[in-house]
């Protein structure tokens, strides 16, 4: 694969990040050398942690999202806190030097409190500090909590609140959401329907999948519906000219696209986190 390396943006989806996941898995077993040159990984929100993926390690999301359908469906139950497991998932899975392998190329998406303000993080002291900055993108008032995080003395909440695709230049980087819209790789709904809303920095298509998909996004769904098959099948076995569309702003990507998207059969999620 030849040409100027991509730069991969993941938008934030709540649980639907496990779509995001399902994109990766395709990359790793189809485009491994995407992965390993993106010079730039941007996320928001869960899509932090996808982009935390990419550079560490894909299993901290699956245990997260596993833990949260155990106690009955729902991280408003009594029991489970998503931002106690997912801080301890991150302790467990990220290597002690995991803050050095991410400063200067994961870009983490933050809304500052006292502002609102967005800011985006590419630099981390310690494994600590890194930790913090994902837990900070992640949070949702009252959903979460009711006492938001801090990173370096500052308070900060969910970064997809003021900017949901994080990326310095979309001409050069591969965009990734779990919702249906100008993204490069996202779901693909109803190609009749060509209303959309530009919010949260990102271009949104207005239909009943996508309003289902946000309250998904919130309360785990099943398995079956949280489209981690879908994700890989899109990059893996997808039809190459849906990769060609207009929403590949640039040529190279088409080309580098089109190569992923030649093989392999639809997947299903591993066995140890399928739900029971």
């Amino acid at each position: 694969m030849s040409g100027t390396p991509f730069s991969l943006s993941f938008a934030g989806g709540g649980f639907l990040a496990i779509y995001e996941i399902g994109v990766i898995q395709a990359l790793l077993e189809q485009a491994p050398e995407i992965l390993r040159s993106a010079p730039k990984v941007y996320g928001a929100s869960s899509g932090s942690l996808m982009a935390a993926a990419v550079l560490q390690t894909r299993q901290l999301f699956y245990g997260i999202a596993c833990d949260s359908r155990r106690s009955l469906r729902s991280p408003f139950f009594p029991g489970c806190n998503v931002i106690r497991s997912l801080q301890k998932k991150l302790h467990q899975t990220l290597p002690e030097n995991s803050h050095q392998m991410a400063t200067g190329r994961l870009y983490v998406s933050l809304t500052r409190l006292i502002d609102g303000q967005n800011v985006v993080v590419s630099e981390y002291s310690s494994k600590e500090e890194l930790i913090q900055v994902l837990i900070c993108s992640c949070f949702v008032p009252i959903y979460a909590g009711f006492i938001p995080p801090s990173f370096r003395g500052v308070r900060y909440v969910d970064g997809g609140f003021t900017n949901l695709q994080p990326c310095s230049d979309l001409e050069t980087a591969i965009t990734v959401s779990p919702f249906t819209g100008e993204t490069d790789i996202c779901p693909r709904d109803c190609p009749a329907i060509f209303y959309s809303v530009y919010i949260l920095q990102a271009n949104i298509q207005i239909s009943l999948e996508n309003l289902c998909r946000f309250c998904y996004a919130l309360f785990p769904p099943s398995w079956q519906v949280s489209c981690f098959s879908s994700g890989r099948r899109y990059v893996a076995g997808g039809s190459p000219s849906l990769l060609c569309t207009g929403s590949f702003r640039k040529a190279g990507k088409a080309e580098q696209l089109r190569e992923v998207a030649s093989t392999t059969s639809f997947c299903q999620l591993p066995t140890d986190y399928v739900d029971h």
